[in-house]
């Protein structure tokens, strides 16, 4: 059975007690999740009277040892009297709010070091008698600890840390920090013989019983309220029962330290544990990960300092500190293991695969310029050639027009093609048909859209809203500039929500028309928002897709070294060939909003999954003043900080089980802040003696990303807690404040991203996730104007690794941004929007034209 130590020899009893209290506490701190946090702490409160009540009879014999009696400070003598019943309920209200905050998702009280300088001065007008006899000889070290100015600055340098020095965020936590100072300093006044008879008063042994039968009562209503609100939760009863038991522990040793010295101790062990826990890997700055070493190590030195006033405890107790410079010691060794990997390639053979992929994309780029028509007759051909059949009407004007403004792509628009022949098996009344059932069925949420040639001018309605988000701008401003007679009339649908809407069965399903569901005219809508849509999305996948091309069937010649590269994204992003890609995407796992329509109806969208056949069309978004390029925000190159930065919300999919770990932005989150819990392996590459190896590790270098989230929401009261705790929040980020790193990650949200533009405007390198199909896709190479990244992220540390720590990556980093750049300003014009989309309705026009019969 654990013999407790009681007050005897101080030299080691306080040595042991300092050692307990702080092991305890980092227990705790260590254990300590939202789930857990109330009902271990109700154990907590359970447990500890009872370590107390045993203690009582060693205390006793103490109390009547004249020599011990002796080295116990005078303030710390036995009190009698017993504390109100309003000082009780106020201590149990302090903590009990302070363990709310904690469950609520914000573990660490990030102004608690604000604590010491208010108790240090409290303390010396309560006992200044006493304390001024028992203050050593001040150093520069002691003052720090000692003084009220030394502890105010420790503490300002230990909430800076602990706010990664953007206080605003941590406001909420002054109440917290505000009720146990409340509370340490009624144990405080409780221990003094001249109190402050306004200010709460309790004595911590004398009134424990009744302090957490107060306590307890608390923390039950508190239960009882917060499963009402957020339903029970799904725990671990021994992760609970463990938590409990090392809070108690740590409450028992530090009473006991606190005998020795005073309470002021207390909040200067909880700063340590909060620190001594950060996990040095997890940090994205030397800087930071030093500063919580270096608030820790102020944090024990106050303690120490407090308890040596008595007594001079053992030099083994340094060991303590000592501990923390090892998880940080092997954080440097990793890092710079690493970036010797990475500097490992020079630019000679073997080449790194980064470097492979991206000078063959570049001959595919030049090819593809070289190949676009430069007359009439060829383009025509070149139409006739890739889709078997004759261009639209209009398409000798569509092409004056696209040459005479200098458009660099003339052929290559084959999304369009894909998107509307499966459009051919119906005739021009039918799709035309098709199109008002569509927006007259209830909840369709699509605009109906009216082109009149004769005025250029678009007119879109819904039947319900009136907030378009820009549609009827963005086309007027598109299409206005073309000229009366242009184009025919005609009219269109468009999808206004995030996420793509329309899934085209088969021929087989569709049967040619009548008996069948999907038959010509016939739909069906379906409603799956926050529901499981990955299963739908990909029922119509050929049964032998993924068993025939083992999810890999891919012509790219460059070798991988087992590094996961995006080698070809229509293959990487195929749902059919990869549906592993379900439970990795918020789209397929659980979105936001989804309202699936089943059935030939052509409507436009931003962007779609391979499976679905949305009409792509670009993105209003694209045009509104948030999401433009402003140069005088860019930094040059030399300027910008070498690493990848992402900041942003939790859309792409909605949180309402556990599953929201999965979803494509936590995992990028997870993986740039090391807390992924999978503790998965990535590879990375070496070239030793003109070899390349892939090496297994799970080492991630966080000082290499800056990606953070900004906002929680799109989530259950549960999940958004959940979310709070797990992920370190920035709250606010300049919408500008990419142009600062050279590496810019974008990735979807509920649907395509609208800043993705602006980043391959800027001088940083643009690194892209997505599923999604946009219309620029055929006009944008990867490995030449981005970086593609994989829905499954295993290749992103070493991607940044080598594209920011070695020579050759850097150099090649900086020719993509250059190169993607420049394309975007002589490809992405506003006019080659307009050119995109005139070509595009000329294909409309002809599919709803009454005279067309099916094909």
């Amino acid at each position: 059975m654990l013999r407790l130590p009681t007050v005897g020899d101080l030299s080691s009893h306080v040595t042991i007690q300092a050692a307990l209290a702080f092991g305890f506490a980092v227990l705790a701190q260590y254990e300590s999740s939202n789930e857990i946090e109330l009902g271990s702490e109700l154990l907590c409160w359970v447990l500890l009277p009872v370590l107390v009540r045993r203690e009582k009879g060693k205390t006793a014999h103490i109390d009547t040892d004249g020599t011990s009696k002796a080295v116990l400070p005078a303030h710390m003598g036995s009190r009698k009297n017993g504390a109100s019943s309003t000082s009780l309920w106020l201590v149990a209200l302090g903590l009990m709010l302070a363990s709310v905050y904690r469950a609520e998702g914000r573990t660490a009280i990030a102004f608690l070091p604000g604590l010491l300088p208010m108790l240090h001065s409290a303390q010396e007008r309560l006992l200044r008698p006493d304390f001024d006899s028992a203050r050593p000889p001040q150093s520069m070290l002691r003052a720090a600890t000692n003084t009220v100015w030394g502890t105010t600055l420790v503490a300002a340098w230990a909430i800076l840390t602990l706010t990664n020095w953007d206080i605003r965020p941590y406001v909420l936590s002054c109440v917290p920090a505000g009720a146990l100072c409340v509370v340490y300093g009624a144990f405080l006044n409780g221990a003094s013989p001249r109190r402050v008879r306004l200010f709460p008063s309790v004595n911590f042994e004398a009134s424990l019983v009744a302090l957490a039968s107060r306590l307890v009562i608390l923390l039950t209503l508190a239960l009882v309220i917060d499963a009402v609100v957020f339903g029970f939760p799904t725990i671990s009863v021994q992760s609970a029962l463990l938590l409990g038991f090392f809070k108690a522990f740590a409450w028992y040793y530090t009473n006991q330290l606190a005998r020795h010295s005073s309470w002021c101790i207390a909040p200067a062990v909880g700063v340590f544990s909060t620190m001594f826990v950060s996990d040095p890997f997890a940090q994205p700055s030397d800087f930071l990960a030093l500063s919580h070493i270096s608030g820790a190590f102020f944090s024990f030195l106050h303690v120490f300092s407090a308890i040596s006033r008595r007594g001079s405890p053992s030099p083994f107790l340094w060991a303590l500190p000592g501990v923390l410079f090892l998880p940080y010691l092997a954080n440097i060794w990793s890092i710079t293991a690493s970036g010797s990997s990475a500097k490992s390639f020079t630019g000679s053979l073997p080449l790194h695969p980064v470097e492979a992929l991206s000078r063959a994309a570049e001959d595919g780029f030049q090819n593809l310029l070289a190949r676009q028509s430069s007359n009439y007759t060829a383009a025509h051909a070149e139409y006739r050639r890739r889709y078997g059949m004759d261009p639209p009407s209009g398409f000798a004007a569509w092409f004056d027009f696209a040459t005479s403004h200098g458009s660099l792509i003339i052929d290559d628009f084959d999304s369009i093609y894909e998107s509307v022949s499966p459009f051919w098996a119906m005739s021009g009344k039918e799709v035309a048909q098709v199109m008002d059932d569509v927006h007259q069925a209830p909840g369709n949420e699509l605009w109906l859209c009216s082109f009149s040639g004769t005025r250029a001018e678009t007119r879109c309605r819904h039947p319900t809203r009136s907030f378009d988000r820009h549609l009827q701008f963005s086309f007027n401003k598109l299409l206005g500039g073309l000229g009366a007679g242009t184009l025919p009339d005609m009219k269109f649908l468009v999808n206004h929500l995030d996420e793509p809407r329309v899934l085209i069965p088969p021929l087989v399903a569709r049967g040619g028309g009548s008996g069948h569901a999907f038959g010509n005219g016939r739909f069906r809508l379906t409603d799956l928002s926050g529901a499981a849509a990955g299963r739908e999305i990909g029922k119509y996948c050929p049964p032998t897709t993924h068993e025939q091309t083992g999810g890999n069937a891919k012509n790219s010649t460059v070798e991988t070294y087992g590094l996961p590269l995006v080698t070809e994204p229509h293959v990487d992003n195929d749902l059919c060939r990869h549906p592993e890609n379900n439970v990795l995407h918020g789209l397929m796992a659980r979105p936001k909003s989804f309202r699936l329509i089943e059935g030939l109806v052509p409507a436009l969208s931003t962007g779609s999954p391979s499976t679905m056949g949305d009409i792509l069309f670009p993105s209003p978004a694209y045009m509104e003043d948030e999401f433009q390029y402003d140069e005088t925000e860019d930094l040059g190159w030399s300027q910008k900080h070498n690493n990848v930065y992402w900041a942003g919300s939790t859309t792409g999919g909605y949180a309402s089980d556990s599953l929201w770990k999965s979803y494509h932005r936590q995992r990028l989150v997870s993986l740039a802040q090391n807390i992924d819990e999978d503790g998965a392996d990535y590879v990375y590459l070496r070239q030793t003696a003109g070899k390349v190896e892939g090496v297994q590790r799970s080492f991630v270098n966080s000082r290499l990303f800056d990606v953070a989230f900004t906002r929680i929401f799109q989530c259950a009261r549960t999940q958004c807690r959940d979310q709070l705790s797990y992920f370190r929040l920035k709250y606010w980020a300049n919408k500008n404040e990419v142009f600062r790193s050279r590496l810019a990650f974008d990735l979807d949200g509920n649907g395509i991203s609208g800043r993705y533009y602006k980043i391959l405007a800027s001088r940083s390198t643009p690194l892209k996730q997505t599923i999604l199909r946009e219309w620029h896709d055929d006009r944008l190479v990867p490995w030449v104007h981005y970086v593609p990244v994989s829905l499954g992220l295993r290749e992103l540390p070493e991607l940044v690794n080598y594209l920011t720590s070695s020579e050759p990556g850097q150099a090649r980093a900086k020719l993509i941004a250059d190169q993607g750049r420049e394309w975007f300003g002589r490809a992405f014009r506003e006019v080659d929007l307009t050119i995109y989309l005139y070509r595009l309705l000329l294909e409309l026009a002809r599919l709803q034209d009454p005279a067309r019969q099916p094909t």
